[in-house]
């Protein structure tokens, strides 16, 4: 398996103004060369809790535009927004692939301090997509808080994922629940974490730092960013995660290994 150019794309949102943000996106990553591109949470409106006015289908503009991107740069891009189906809402993470096929995962943990759970329909569990041979587990924000949905299980011949990534809209005023829990993450499913925040200030006066980062199956933070609008790029080495996991084996000591 060869190693995974991964490109966080941190940036200011501007409030429910899908065209503006698209714009600047696509101005961010003009030049970008990776694998896969990682965008925040509702990355083209905030985190908005006026779904009626903002909600679009699985063929909706902001879906084709991530297609158009995906083939464009012949790359995979990935982050939430708010999609309408069956007549309920979802904050849903839709993940594209260069040959325009896409596949989704519903945030799980829905942020109830915030009145999400009144809006949204949560997902019912955790998804896996794949990237150049990588096994991806993709999380919504909140997820960030519940270990057991991240659980990186062992199947015969591996752990079920490589990479654990986040996107997330995690206010300043908690930016160091995100740091560790991330840090934690990583450590205890033997993964590589790629988190992508926001930053600016949202309609509610919150402000978000952003500290969007890369870290390594052992905790360490490989690359980060404060507070500063950046697209942070990093490749992710497929050999010293393999043979960390070889040195290391936690698994076999886990309560959840999965026999198949």
């Amino acid at each position: 398996m060869q190693d995974l150019t991964v490109a966080l794309v941190q940036f200011s949102q501007v409030w429910e103004n899908k065209a503006q943000n698209l714009k600047r996106i696509e101005e961010l990553i003009l030049d970008v060369e990776a694998d896969l591109v990682i965008l925040p949470e509702m990355f083209n409106t905030g985190f908005s809790m006026n779904p009626e006015n903002l909600a679009e289908n699985m063929d909706g503009p902001a879906i084709q535009w991530m297609c158009e991107i995906a083939e464009k740069k012949s790359i995979s891009i990935t982050g939430s927004l708010i999609v309408e189906e069956d007549g309920k809402y979802y904050n849903r993470l839709v993940w594209v692939n260069p040959f325009g096929v896409y596949k989704y995962y519903d945030k799980g943990h829905l942020f109830g301090l915030a009145g999400e759970d009144k809006f949204y329909t949560r997902g019912t569990k955790p998804k896996l997509f794949l990237c150049k041979g990588w096994s991806i587990c993709p999380l919504i924000c909140y997820d960030l808080r519940f270990p057991a949905w991240s659980l990186n299980r062992f199947a015969p011949q591996n752990h079920e994922y490589d990479l654990l990534i986040y996107v997330a809209s995690w206010p300043e005023l908690r930016s160091e629940h995100w740091k560790k829990l991330l840090v934690a993450r990583a450590i205890e499913n033997q993964s590589y974490v790629a988190a992508v925040n926001r930053i600016g200030t949202d309609n509610d006066g919150l402000d978000y730092s952003g500290d969007s980062a890369f870290i390594d199956f052992s905790g360490n933070v490989i690359a980060s960013v404060h507070k500063e609008e950046k697209v942070l790029i990093c490749t992710l080495s497929r050999g010293q995660l393999k043979s960390y996991k070889e040195k290391y084996p936690f698994w076999k000591d886990s309560d959840h290994v999965v026999v198949k």
